[in-house]
């Protein structure tokens, strides 16, 4: 599954249990998926953000590889 699928199953996930309108342990089950998506989704980010790095420019003009921090944001 894409990532995008992902997310967006979640999201239905989400809207689904916001509803109110879904029996007990149906909205169990939809709570147990998503928390497994969620944490799928997560791992995944995780490892794309170990692979970007960032270019920066240095004084000299030279660019430098730096990994990618998420305080850089």
């Amino acid at each position: 599954m894409k990532f995008e699928e992902g997310l967006s199953k979640l999201e239905t996930i989400v809207q689904t249990l916001d509803s109110g309108n879904i029996p007990l342990d149906e909205a169990l089950t939809l709570f147990k998926d998503g928390l497994a998506l969620t944490k799928e989704l997560s791992k995944r980010l995780d490892e794309v953000e170990k692979k970007v790095e960032i270019l920066i420019k240095k004084e000299d003009g030279t660019l430098e590889k730096k990994p990618f921090l998420q305080e850089d944001v």
